[in-house]
């Protein structure tokens, strides 16, 4: 298994370059780039080439765009923006060598019913599909564990991705998010690993369904989601993909971001290093 490392852990004290100086150096495979506000930062400096270049010349390869966000349920100009936005995202990708975009599900105070759900997540992401073959990119749908996102648990989010039936389009799995809605393993274990094509490491403090907040993670191994059971699953899967260590937690915000990123590395492989064998490159 390889070791990837999602922007959002450090998103207050770092930035994409000290990130990249800091994962190559210790050893992480891939990251994740935030393209809301990390990757635009870095291009007011930067050229998209010099990232190119960065790429071809390191160990640390980019793994994930993230992300695509809320792009089902919209109306037509929230439609065209996320088309827009998408095709934006594959010429990045394609330049930098990214090979996934990850697509998040619309949040919303609105009350939508699954089947409108679920017909608008299948229409666009085929439609992303047929946009990204070209590029070699694939799609990532991320539910999020959250009540009033409109696809919140791993069985909703798996059968929508039934439902695309495209070779380009699969799941990331998120431990948080998985616990955090009371996703049921047995559809995991029912589940095809091949349309897993991230997993998002991280752990949680112990809060009831339904009130948990991406605040409340911690580092993988230290809270109270049954990593366990979820990665054993895996295992037996013959899920090989990368783990990416994923945290929003205020109290790490204000660790030196070398600090941070050292530490996401150590509790993942911790946690890990029980059923997988990992390799980290290291200078």
């Amino acid at each position: 298994m390889k070791l990837c490392f999602n922007q959002a852990t450090t998103l207050e004290n770092s930035n994409l370059a000290k990130d990249l100086e800091y994962c190559e150096k210790h050893g992480y495979d891939f990251i994740e780039i935030r393209t809301m506000d990390k990757l635009p930062e870095y291009l007011q400096d930067q050229s998209i080439d010099e990232l190119a270049n960065y790429f071809r010349s390191n160990h640390i390869k980019p793994l994930a765009l993230n992300a695509l966000v809320f792009f089902n349920n919209r109306d037509e100009a929230g439609y065209k923006e996320t088309i827009a936005e998408f095709k934006n995202m594959l010429e990045v990708a394609g330049k930098i060598g990214a090979q996934y975009v990850v697509a998040v599900p619309l949040v919303t105070e609105n009350k939508i019913l699954k089947t409108e759900i679920k017909d608008s997540c299948v229409d666009v992401l085929t439609e992303l599909s047929d946009l990204a073959e070209p590029y070699g990119v694939k799609i990532a749908l991320e539910f999020v564990g959250h009540p009033q996102c409109t696809v919140n648990t791993f069985g909703q989010a798996y059968d929508i991705v039934q439902a695309v039936d495209r070779e380009n389009v699969g799941l990331v799995l998120d431990a948080f998010h998985f616990h955090a809605m009371g996703s049921n393993l047995d559809d995991l274990k029912n589940a095809d690993g091949s349309k897993i094509f991230i997993f998002h490491i991280d752990d949680t403090e112990d809060f009831p369904i339904g009130f948990l907040t991406d605040e409340d993670r911690v580092w993988p191994g230290l809270g109270a989601i049954d990593l366990d059971s979820i990665i054993t699953v895996l295992k037996e899967k013959g899920y090989n993909g990368p783990a990416s260590v994923e945290i929003f937690r205020p109290e790490y915000y204000q660790l030196g971001a070398e600090e941070a990123i050292k530490t996401a590395k150590e509790t993942t492989l911790e946690v890990l290093s029980k059923y997988y064998d990992i390799k980290v490159a290291s200078k």
